[in-house]
């Protein structure tokens, strides 16, 4: 048996919320989805990347509730600078104001490193790698 990981379901407190902000992270996401039961975005690379609101999996599962507690799954996108990731904070906390996580900083493992979290307390890694000196 061979398996093929190729999708990634986030389960949403609000939905248009979420998508607005994974839209600003540069996912190409159609308009007008917000009151969806399911919506899925394929990524360049070919992995889907999915949202469901709580009241389908609600309706799919008995008694569901959304997971509390942080890091409940983990998403970084890499940048090609250093200043892209500071861009990228910047920007997407200056459009999402409840986002910010940890402003960049420069890693001990050689990159340009900053968190932001999405409207559900799910946290989104950008990165670069920084320069070196050959």
């Amino acid at each position: 048996m061979t398996l093929n990981f190729d999708f990634i379901g986030i389960v949403t407190a609000d939905l248009g919320a979420s998508l607005a902000f994974y839209r600003s992270l540069g996912i190409d996401i159609p308009q007008g989805l917000d009151d969806e039961a399911h919506v899925e975005a394929v990524l360049p690379n070919g992995m889907k990347l999915a949202w469901d609101p709580v009241s389908t999996m609600a309706g799919f599962i008995p008694g569901y509730e959304l997971p509390t507690g942080e890091n409940r799954i983990a998403f970084a996108c890499s940048a090609a600078t250093p200043a892209e990731v500071d861009e990228a904070y910047a920007a997407i906390t200056a459009e999402h104001p409840d986002s910010s996580g940890t402003a960049p900083w420069d890693t001990p493992w050689g990159q340009r490193y900053a968190t932001v979290r999405d409207p559900d307390g799910n946290t989104v890694d950008l990165y670069a790698p920084l320069a070196t000196d050959d």
